[in-house]
């Protein structure tokens, strides 16, 4: 039997804090290791597996396409690429898109659509402003746009262009947008930051001052998009709208793409401006349409809006036996419980031997961001099974 452990360990770039598991399969929201354990995942590949794993309807659409076209250049037309992309639009407030790979791609496409933009109608504006505590991508420029030092420190000198400011604060926006200024980009909750929500009030000022000032509002939706937070789209449960929005992640439900879309007013990109060798491409666009649409056929939004709620009261009783729970925070299936100590890495670990998979983006807090298909009963079962992971941290 191969020891896959040590195995990335001798070749593997040691870039991952992994958990000790070797997962070989899954199914709906659980996964089984090589030694046949079963865990329930609250991670869904960092709230990615929007339907589960292995979904019968991605497995269909995989299939389908597998048998009439992989990939071909964008020099040409294909219909899965132009089919996603009309799906998107007509389920958003944007009119223009560009399918890509990632989240961190769209998000530099997002970038670059601002700098052509601050080129083209703000006399050569360049800087995006983005939040701390914010994560829009590990490529180098989305390094310096994510607003977490710890993430910087290695790689400086980071591309210029960038400033990072306190989130929820409309005097440090207003502060430090001037006449370089091209775009504000933002997440309406910081997922890699604790699960911490914008005030819509907050949100409501930012539109203001982008729209008085003629700069872009980048919505950074790669994790709170496509129904993650219980609405198609995040932005809208604050009443609010971008000029630019990206998305990645849930859109797929498992395989490698992401876009970034935009208003026609400000979709200034032209031939020759941005481009992708695998982006768009005809196997991965089939199964993202078949998952999106079935989001929205399905009215999943409103499934994620029940479930997560009933999710969120009963993380609340939690917080009613153990005094040192101090938050139970989030929206959807996106939630956060946070702890007076700083004991989330003590917590997964116990939590890993019962056959339960979360995340704790800080020390003193865990992550759920399960599938959204997710059932009540299921939801009673992981916070079963967190119960008895707390308790046997502080016995």
């Amino acid at each position: 039997m191969t020891d896959w452990i040590q195995l990335e360990a001798e070749r593997y770039f040691r870039v991952a804090k992994r958990m000790p598991i070797v997962i070989e399969r899954g199914e709906g929201v659980y996964v089984w290791d090589t030694n046949g354990k079963r865990y329930l995942d609250f991670i869904a590949g960092w709230a990615v597996n929007t339907l589960g794993h292995c979904h019968p309807l991605m497995i269909d659409a995989l299939n389908k396409q597998a048998h009439t076209l992989f990939l071909a250049s964008n020099q040409v037309y294909t219909i899965p690429q132009l089919e996603l992309a009309d799906t998107l639009i007509r389920n958003s407030p944007m009119d223009r898109c560009f399918i890509g790979n990632s989240g961190a791609e769209a998000n530099e496409g997002a970038v670059k659509l601002a700098r052509k933009y601050g080129k083209k109608a703000l006399n050569g504006a360049y800087k995006v402003i983005s939040m701390d505590h914010s994560f829009h991508g590990r490529t180098l420029s989305m390094v310096a746009a994510t607003g977490k030092p710890a993430y910087q420190t290695d790689f400086t000198p980071l591309p210029e262009g960038f400033q990072n400011i306190p989130y929820n604060d409309i005097d440090a926006l207003e502060a430090a947008c001037d006449s370089t200024t091209a775009a504000v980009m933002l997440e309406v909750v910081q997922g890699e930051g604790g699960v911490i929500e914008a005030d819509p009030e907050y949100l409501r000022q930012v539109r203001e001052l982008c729209t008085a000032k003629k700069v872009l509002f980048i919505a950074d939706e790669v994790q709170t998009g496509v129904g993650r937070l219980g609405t198609l789209w995040g932005h809208t449960q604050f009443g609010v709208e971008p000029d630019v929005m990206t998305v990645a992640k849930g859109l797929g439900g498992g395989v490698s793409v992401g876009a970034f879309m935009a208003k026609e007013e400000f979709s200034v990109l032209e031939f020759g401006d941005h481009g992708s060798t695998y982006g768009g491409n005809s196997l991965l666009c089939a199964v993202a349409a078949a998952v999106f649409n079935y989001v929205v056929d399905e009215d999943l939004p409103s499934h994620v809006a029940k479930v997560g709620g009933y999710l969120k009261s009963k993380l609340s009783d939690l917080r009613t036996k153990y005094s040192f729970i101090t938050d139970v925070r989030g929206r959807g299936l996106l939630l956060a419980v946070e702890f007076e100590q700083e004991i989330g890495a003590d917590i997964l670990n116990a939590a890993l031997q019962r056959g339960f998979i979360m995340n704790s983006p800080l020390p003193n807090a865990i992550r759920l961001m399960p599938p959204l298909v997710l059932t009540e009963a299921e939801a009673d079962e992981a916070v079963a099974l967190l119960d008895a992971s707390i308790e046997a941290v502080v016995a």
